[in-house]
C-alpha cells in the first residue's frame, strides 16, 4: 500500500495540532509532543522548516510558541506534503533502472503522484479541523471558550 513518510505525516499532525488547538495563544511545542505521543527533537526540526516556509509563526518569549502563518483554510496539505517530503517520488521513482522501469513504471508513478498532489491541494487544514470537529475530539480552542459567568 501507498502512504506517506512518517515526517511527512507528523508534520501534517503537527499543523492540525496548531490549528485545532489554537486558542488565540500560540500553542507550545511540548503540547504537541504530549498530545501526539511523539518526541520533541522529532518534532523541533520540522516546525521550524514549517516556519521559514511560512505556513507556521514562531512566538519568542516565556509563553511562546507555534500558530498558523496564515488562515487555516489558506494552508493546504498537498502544500505541507511538498515542503516535507521534497523529493521523496522523484527518489522512487529513479529508483526503476531498467528499460521496463523507466518507460512503464516511472510514468505511472508520476500520473498517481500529480493524482494525489492535486487531491490533497484541494484539502485545507480547515477541512481537517471540521473532520476532528465532528469525530468528537475536544479541542483546547473549544475549552478555552468555555466560561461561567
Amino acid at each position: 500500500m501507498l502512504g506517506l513518510p512518517k515526517k511527512t505525516l507528523l508534520a501534517i499532525e503537527a499543523v492540525l495540532d496548531i490549528a485545532y488547538h489554537s486558542s488565540g495563544v500560540p500553542v507550545q511545542s511540548s503540547d504537541i509532543t504530549q498530545r501526539q505521543g511523539i518526541a520533541r527533537r522529532s518534532l523541533e526540526p520540522l516546525l521550524q522548516q514549517l516556519t521559514r516556509a511560512g505556513i507556521l509563526a514562531g512566538v519568542r518569549g516565556p509563553r511562546g510558541g507555534y500558530r498558523l502563518g496564515r488562515e487555516r483554510r489558506r494552508i493546504t496539505v498537498g502544500e505541507i506534503v511538498r515542503l516535507v517530503a521534497g523529493g521523496n517520488a522523484d527518489d522512487i521513482a529513479d529508483a526503476c533502472g531498467s528499460e521496463l522501469g523507466q518507460r512503464v513504471v516511472r510514468p505511472l508513478w508520476a500520473v498517481l503522484n500529480d493524482e494525489v498532489l492535486a487531491r490533497l491541494d484541494g484539502l485545507t487544514l480547515e477541512d481537517l479541523c471540521r473532520n476532528a470537529r465532528d469525530a468528537g475530539i475536544p479541542s483546547d480552542a473549544a475549552k478555552s471558550l468555555d466560561f461561567t459567568i
